[in-house]
């Protein structure tokens, strides 16, 4: 996993699971309107809750240039390194930008809160009751190869990510009971009985694969193999481990679709891989690549100096977006005995001094996160409100009684350094979990220290864990700070192999059935799963049920905000922060939409201005003279 200091969600292999973990949607005039809805409808597309924004034969989505030239190079960065081109696995780590390979059934649209549209299916088709849904392929849809989509792809596709893919796509397909053929280009998905409404754009984010490309591989190995696909790009070129480059397909099947209109403008897209984030700026600013997020405060501040940028050959800009940011913070895992008391988790959370932390190291630039849906109305707010209390109240007794009567707010001090009262409540706290001080060392009543290691794999961030640890110290607890490469880190992610770590929930304006990998006890001991913390709660899971099978807005927000209640008061993570903006910058060779997307940086819309190119080339050269 790579994290950032500021908010970020995990990168995902593909586009159907950045849909599944971050900005999601739903929308406007042409979706299932349940109330007067025929026994089974057919559209272009399907919209969560409500109607969908744009109507059968719309031309392109709004935030796109529908006349963006296609042509030019860009170069970007990641950070660690890969060994594998087979991103549906847990084996391996898969390189960065696989996603652009792979085509899906359906595609979201960035401007709404969680619609699918159709991309290798033409018509979606369902009952009022959502308990199955159908796909009718295009005609034209093919793989790279030349070989058409099939149905017989899409049922295989699905058998295989269930059964040996990686473990997300058994809890995320939980509920789809099969898949079949119903026709030369028809698929019908068949869900258990119940009331998750999701499932049939759940399954549409599914990427489709090749039957017969696969049929002379083992799915389960990491392979190097650049893989068939479908999608507007193709792998050109693997330099194992360090960088890959990716190259448009000049007669890429979907790029007159209404979906793809204004997107995938780039002729070439090469991703390099540098150590850490300190040498990736560096490499930047010296013309290695072209485009970036910034998501370290210091950098943003202070780092952008330099020839090119006073002269205006590097810009800056800051995007404002709508996206939930979810949380980030430091994660306790609670499978070991340690941490397994709440009091325990709350009394260290006091030891973090985020005002201190957002002044000397941040420069100011961010906020404190106090919800796991921050930045969006499915944040819990001041005391549960009628609709919550009639979620929560089944659950009086097995849920903290904060959640009833108290806003949860996380720890705050001056911003001066002085955390000497916060410190005393932490004590006191850890006195009543059984912890006491013993030559100033905290230890149990066997005499056993508490030590503990905070695992990371990016050095940038040693500045924010130490001044944490020295604050432990004063506890009498030993923190240590360890940074390892990011192949060990996944590694002992995967396997939960880890006492602390910072982790990034990213979140969308529709959860659903991914809120069970990240905090279900069903996923708690699945390798690979987003359980880090390893919650096991039944009133957890609860609500993570009626979350999934919300029947309408209201009640999907009512009942988020009850489960993101539950899981602050539980003490799970410490939160750090988040900033509600795209820092991004680039070598000035770029044009984009007049209209930004709401819920994504939208940066497969941009492209490169042919004049604006040929004057960057133009002053670099003057430059190194």
């Amino acid at each position: 996993m790579y994290y950032h200091e500021a908010q970020g969600a995990i990168p995902q292999p593909m586009r159907a699971l950045a849909l599944a973990l971050a900005a999601l949607a739903a929308g406007g005039a042409a979706a299932l309107a349940l109330a007067a809805a025929p026994a089974v409808s057919v559209s272009h597309g399907f919209a969560m809750h409500g109607d969908l924004k744009y109507g059968p034969g719309f031309a392109h989505f709004e935030y796109v240039n529908p006349r963006a030239p296609k042509g030019g190079e860009v170069r970007l960065a990641a950070i660690g390194t890969f060994d594998s081109l087979n991103p549906f696995i847990l084996k391996g780590i898969p390189a960065a930008g696989l996603g652009e390979v792979f085509d899906t059934l359906t595609v979201g649209a960035a401007d709404e809160p969680f619609s699918q549209y159709g991309l290798v299916a033409e018509t979606i088709e369902t009952p009022a009751d959502r308990s199955w849904v159908a796909f009718t392929l295009r005609r034209g849809a093919r793989f790279h190869d030349g070989s058409p989509i099939t149905a017989d792809d899409v049922v295989w596709t699905f058998e295989t990510l269930k059964r040996k893919g990686h473990p997300f796509y058994r809890a995320y397909y939980r509920h789809v009971l099969r898949a079949e053929k119903a026709g030369e280009r028809r698929v019908k998905f068949v869900f258990e009985r119940g009331d998750n409404r999701e499932l049939p754009l759940i399954v549409g984010q599914m990427p489709v694969l090749s039957r017969a490309y696969w049929a002379g591989r083992d799915f389960e190995k990491t392979t190097l193999e650049p893989p068939l696909g479908s999608g507007p790009y193709r792998v050109e070129t693997v330099e194992p481990g360090r960088s890959i480059t990716y190259r448009r397909v000049r007669d890429y099947w979907g790029a007159g679709l209404p979906v793809n209109v204004g997107r995938d403008n780039f002729d070439v897209i090469r991703y390099d891989y540098y150590r850490d984030t300190t040498v990736a700026l560096e490499a930047f600013k010296a013309g290695h690549y072209d485009f970036r997020q910034e998501n370290v405060a210091k950098h943003w501040a202070t780092a952008y100096t330099g020839p090119a940028v006073s002269q205006g050959l590097i810009r800056r800009e800051e995007i404002p977006h709508e996206v939930p940011t979810g949380m980030q913070g430091y994660v306790f895992n609670e499978r070991r005995p340690l941490f397994r008391d709440r009091r325990v988790r709350w009394a260290l959370a006091h030891a973090f001094d985020f005002e201190w932390t957002n002044k000397h190291l941040f420069y100011g630039a961010y906020t404190r996160t106090r919800s796991y849906f921050s930045n969006s109305e499915l944040a819990a707010r001041g005391l549960p409100s009628p609709e919550e209390l009639r979620v929560l109240e089944p659950l009086r007794g097995l849920v903290p009684e904060e959640v009833f009567t108290r806003e949860y707010v996380p720890p705050t001090t001056d911003g001066s350094g002085n955390i000497r009262e916060n410190l005393r409540i932490a004590l006191d706290l850890l006195r009543q979990a059984g912890w006491q001080v013993r030559g100033q060392r905290l230890v149990d009543a066997q005499g056993r220290p508490f030590e503990f290691e905070i695992l990371g794999n990016d050095p940038s961030f040693e500045r924010v864990h130490l001044p944490f640890v020295r604050n432990l110290e004063r506890l009498g607890i030993v923190a240590r700070v360890r940074t390892v490469d990011s192949a060990q880190y996944q590694t002992r992610l995967d396997t939960f192999d880890f006492d602390m770590t910072v982790a990034v929930w990213g979140q969308s304006l529709s959860p659903g059935n991914e809120q069970r990998d990240f905090w279900h006890s069903e996923s708690a001991d699945v390798p690979g799963s987003r359980n880090l913390a390893g919650i096991k709660d039944p009133a957890v899971d609860r609500l993570v049920e009626l979350v999934i099978q919300a029947p309408d807005r209201p009640s999907l927000v009512a009942r988020t905000r009850a489960l993101d209640r539950v899981l602050l008061w539980g003490h799970h993570v410490i939160p750090h922060w988040h900033i509600r903006a795209w820092r991004v910058a680039y070598w000035d060779k770029f044009a984009r939409p007049a209209v930004a997307p709401k819920y994504a940086l939208g940066f497969d819309t941009w492209w490169v201005d042919p004049a604006k190119d040929a004057e960057l080339q133009r002053r670099r050269g003057a430059l190194q003279r």
